[in-house]
């Protein structure tokens, strides 16, 4: 199976036939096992500790779920009790709740820490910035108001004197919900009983407090949240390792963000502010750079005199910047101007214009979550994104502003991770020590091999890597009027090449005709290929090549290892039964086209559809039997008595004359003499 190269690098080609490649990739899957060997530790040390398990939900918990004021959505719902399950299980909670910028992940994880204060137990919330981690104190402060439940900061935005006393009362018990940065993991900080950790968009801690992160996974729930899009691949090839749920449907009425990108231009910033301030919202301008941060605030009071300016950055001091957020928080502002700590986690409803300054700069991820930012109510929501009009843009910049313009539906999340990947390569994400063996082999290639050294591992049985090669000179392409999208079409062929049954093919072709209406030829052509080659794998047939009128099936040394390896008598039997196909030594079948089917070869009923009980297509050319081997219409349907004057049976039992070369017939053909070996 052909595999598209996603990864950072641009990729040295290795020789066909050559070693190169083969040397890579066993250079890879050791280093796999080793990654593997890690993580199963840790999930055997997780298993071997009696965690504790939290009682139901009692009453005080459906009051404050009952206190939400907006419905939730099925994706929120699934991830409640998922997370639920966990936390009464007595084995400590691993989870990832991955979903996209604004869809709920806060209120999720709230749940979790109410039902953790109820049991007695402390949670500790952890943020990568001390913006995030106000943000979450002031979310958390009003959805626990009412309630007996002390919430409490430790962040840089304190003095000595108030963190003093926060660690005090931590010890003490006194603290149910202790948000920080990762000055919560330093070894001063002592809770007197910590029950759950939540880490919020773990991807942006250090490699220390990670490891810090890592131990606590052994001995408390913890719950990581991330709204930077993780891949379904990297999901599956942990599985059994870290459980994840992923909420993926957007809150109710709301609405995409319209996305421009734009050359700088005053009278563009001039309009899009003075729009947003129009209708009593405000606005977020983004530029990441300290020195010049002013100057774009002399520009802005220029352009808007009548806009309350207020600047934020990561280099003011804490109670500085800590009474500019309070203040734009709190509508006394109108433009925050600010570099990237907006990023993450600032969830203010009636901001819903943002303006990012030398777009060209930004990782694809980076300008999504920057976008993510606004558009959290149900007022439409406009992203600008500014490039400098004097230079031309680098191919990877064109490649990232396209894609962050295309991808402006909502949930879309997902896509702009896979793109990135493309763009950027997977060091990121997976850290920098994997980052060379993801270019040297592609991200996808990486994932499967780090999926099967997962499951040889666990004891698990793995597929065998090699299949059947199926070449008959047929083409399998899909229409392009059918399925007009590319990207879908590609997705047919990898769910057909990838399918290990006859049911999994089944299944896509009842997704296709769902879709796109009743199956085409070309469709059922793929079907068929894919057919076939599952029954060549169950055979361990290596491959089945087209050789003019003649079609080769070559064995493996190992069939004998194969699900269904040919049993010698039954060849014997086939080879007796059928003139059409020969034995070629050493190990392969001939099966010649030329010569046709003898008609009592196989009294066996038409095929029907994979997975159905209906027939393929109206015209009832299935992805079996069809003409001289199947029973014939007249054997199916007639009776004596509406036979035409003037037939006998026998002429109507003659195999219709049909060119053994076309496209129906072939397929059928050596699907008859697979399904033989097969029976």
């Amino acid at each position: 199976l052909i595999q598209k190269y996603s990864g950072g690098a641009r990729p040295a080609l290795d020789r066909l036939g050559g070693t190169t490649w083969e040397k890579a990739k066993s250079r890879v899957k050791k280093a796999m096992r080793d990654m593997a060997e890690e993580l199963l530790k840790l999930y055997a040390a997780r298993k071997a500790v009696t965690g504790h398990a939290f009682s139901a939900d009692t009453h005080w918990q459906e009051e404050f779920e009952g206190a939400f004021p907006y419905d939730l959505t099925s994706d929120q719902q699934t991830a409640i009790e998922d997370i639920k399950r966990d936390m009464e299980s007595p084995m400590p909670m691993d989870r990832l709740l991955c979903g996209d910028v604004g869809y709920g992940k806060t209120e999720v994880s709230m749940r979790a820490a109410f039902k953790t204060v109820m049991d007695g137990k402390q949670v500790a919330y952890l943020a990568p910035t001390t913006v995030l981690a106000f943000q979450h104190v002031k979310t958390l402060g009003e959805r626990f108001a009412g309630f007996p439940v002390r919430i409490d900061l430790l962040s840089r935005f304190r003095s000595k004197q108030e963190q003093k006393q926060s660690l005090a009362d931590l010890a003490e018990g006194k603290v149910d919900i202790c948000v920080g940065t990762h000055r919560l993991l330093s070894k001063d900080v002592v809770f007197r009983d910590l029950g759950l950790l939540i880490v919020d968009e773990e991807q942006r801690f250090g490699v220390a407090h990670k490891e810090k992160i890592k131990q606590l996974r052994k001995k408390v729930d913890v719950l990581t949240m991330t709204a930077t899009p993780i891949p379904r691949t990297l999901n599956m090839s942990l599985v059994g390792i870290r459980d994840m749920s992923v909420i993926e449907t957007p809150p109710k009425d709301r609405l995409a963000i319209q996305t421009n990108v734009v050359k700088f231009d005053q009278a563009v910033i001039m309009r899009a502010v003075r729009n947003e301030l129009a209708r009593g919202g405000q606005v977020y301008f983004v530029h990441n750079r300290v020195e010049s941060i002013f100057s774009i605030g002399a520009l802005l009071a220029r352009l808007v005199p009548e806009a309350k300016i207020v600047v934020g950055h990561g280099q003011m001091g804490e109670h500085d910047l800590e009474k500019a957020m309070i203040e734009f928080m709190a509508r006394k502002h109108d433009i925050l101007l600010a570099t990237t700590i907006v990023e993450n986690g600032l969830d203010i409803p009636n901001v819903n214009t943002i303006i990012i300054n030398r777009a060209d700069r930004y990782g694809l991820s980076q300008l999504y979550q920057l976008r993510g930012r606004v558009g959290r109510s149900d007022r439409p929501a406009y992203a600008y994104l500014l490039i400098p009009p004097e230079m031309s843009l680098s191919a990877v910049a064109k490649k990232r502003l396209a894609a962050i313009r295309e991808f402006s539906e909502l949930g879309s999340g997902f896509r702009v991770a896979a793109l990135d990947l493309e763009i950027r390569g997977a060091g990121n994400l997976l850290g920098g020590e994997q980052s060379g063996h993801i270019d040297a082999i592609g991200f996808e290639m990486y994932m499967k091999l780090l999926e099967q050294a997962v499951r040889e591992l666990k004891g698990e049985e793995v597929e065998d890597e090699a299949r059947a090669g199926v070449n008959l000179g047929i083409d399998i392409r899909i229409d392009e009027d059918y399925v007009p999208d590319m990207a879908q079409r590609l997705v047919v062929y990898r769910k057909v090449a990838a399918a290990r049954s006859e049911t999994e093919i089944g299944e896509v072709l009842d997704e296709i005709a769902d879709r796109y209406g009743p199956l085409r030829d070309s469709v059922l052509n793929l079907a068929a290929y894919g057919r076939i080659r599952v029954m060549a794998d169950k055979l361990g047939i290596e491959s089945i090549d087209r050789q003019g009128s003649a079609v080769v099936m070559k064995f493996r040394d190992g069939a004998r290892k194969a699900s269904h390896p040919p049993d010698p008598t039954k060849v014997l039997s086939v080879l007796r039964r059928r003139s059409d196909v020969n034995l070629v030594p050493p190990s392969s079948l001939r099966l010649n086209l030329s010569i046709g089917v003898r008609h009592d070869a196989d009294p066996s009923p038409p095929r029907t559809r994979m997975g159905s009980e209906s027939t393929l297509t109206p015209r009832g050319r299935g992805l079996g039997r069809r003409g001289p081997s199947a029973p014939s219409w007249w054997t199916a349907r007639a009776t004596t008595g509406t036979v035409t004057p003037g037939f006998t049976k026998a002429e109507i039992l003659k195999p219709p004359k049909e060119n053994p070369l076309a496209e129906g017939g072939l397929f059928d053909r050596v699907g008859s003499l697979l399904e033989d070996l097969l029976r």
